[in-house]
């Protein structure tokens, strides 16, 4: 008796104040004086903002300058008529990522990588029912000068994100090659690039690119915008990259050298899945900037979301509007940056990124 009494003694349930509801509390909010202090702090100042937001939300606020312009802001001045192609690209990507919610969760190898296919050849296929072509019934081809609102900021997002992941990891291993000009060249770009902020590359591509352009040479503006933004970003991707490569032991690439494979081999099978894989979180936080920097676009005279926002407010009717807009504007940047950062965690868990 005396044993098993010693024994319930020993595994006596913790206080409650440790587990549950309480234990989350004292944890997360109260673990300290100065948490504490915090949390009395941001709950008064939510309990004094959230009803007086809300109340201006639902009873102050003219949401018609969003409403009546939602589609202007989705598409800029893209044809009404050829709405729908909008839409109808939009849905396939929706209907993408709910299969790939699924998809990625089984352990199908095949179906896995064939799903990678389709999200790999989804852009092609997008930019030409969007761009149409020249004498179609069915997709007439539209100026890229008429791309505009949401529309814009996803190409030029989508298009710097794919376009300087090659580049960067091409510039970081460039940077650490045996090669001295190769090496210099990387790091001059790198350094170079990064010394400068991206509204000056852009001001570049924008206003001095056409200066030095034969006469009869046009590049659309959204075209010098995509690509001045891809190579902005590859120069802080390859520093990313460059510091998940140093951060791979020395013996992986003698490991590698035992068993009978080449450089390229060595870099493709072994050093950069692991690299790229402990960098992940920069990487995903270089696109969410990169999401939201495209905004600077319309500093440069393109009309994406903001600049379409801005021309809204310019109109007569909608001139007291701007509180509306720019939220309405921030909720949607801060509903796909925060999509990328969940599944950034979800993927890192995935692989156990940061775990032993």
């Amino acid at each position: 008796m005396t044993t098993a009494t010693n024994i319930e003694q020993a595994y006596e349930a913790p206080p409650r104040s440790e587990v549950g509801v309480l234990g989350w509390l004292k944890r997360n909010l109260f673990g300290s004086v100065i948490d504490s202090v915090l949390t009395i702090i941001s709950v008064s100042l939510l309990v004094w903002l959230v009803p007086a937001f809300l109340n201006w939300a639902f009873t102050t606020a003219n949401w018609a300058s969003v409403t009546t312009n939602k589609i202007i802001l989705m598409q800029g001045p893209y044809p009404q008529g050829e709405t729908w192609r909008v839409f109808f690209s939009a849905g396939i990507v929706a209907i993408m990522a709910v299969i790939s919610l699924f998809v990625y969760k089984t352990d199908n190898k095949r179906l896995r990588q064939t799903m990678t296919l389709v999200w790999v050849a989804s852009p092609v296929v997008l930019w030409y029912i969007l761009a149409g072509f020249e004498n179609s019934a069915l997709l007439p081809k539209v100026d890229y000068s008429r791309w505009g609102g949401l529309l814009l900021t996803f190409v030029l997002a989508i298009f710097g994100i794919i376009a300087s992941f090659p580049l960067g990891v091409l510039l970081a291993l460039g940077r650490r090659s045996d090669l001295p000009i190769i090496r210099w060249l990387s790091t001059a770009y790198i350094e170079m690039v990064r010394g400068v902020p991206l509204i000056t590359v852009l001001f570049m591509a924008q206003v001095m690119l056409p200066l030095v352009l034969p006469a009869d040479a046009r590049v659309p503006g959204m075209f010098r915008a995509m690509v001045a933004m891809a190579l902005f970003s590859a120069a802080y991707l390859a520093e990313n990259v460059r510091g998940g490569l140093q951060a791979i032991p020395k013996g992986q690439s003698e490991a590698a050298e035992a068993i009978g494979l080449n450089k390229f081999q060595e870099m493709y099978l072994i050093i950069m899945p692991q690299a790229l894989r402990t960098v992940i979180p920069p990487l995903v936080g270089q696109f969410i900037g990169l999401f939201k920097d495209t905004s600077l676009v319309a500093i440069v005279g393109l009309l994406d979301l903001l600049g379409i926002g801005k021309s809204i407010l310019s109109q007569a009717g909608f001139l007291q509007a701007q509180k509306e807009v720019y939220l309405f504007i921030a909720l949607i940047y801060f509903v796909f940056s925060f999509a990328m950062s969940s599944t950034s965690i979800r993927l890192e868990k995935k692989l156990g990124v940061g775990q032993r």
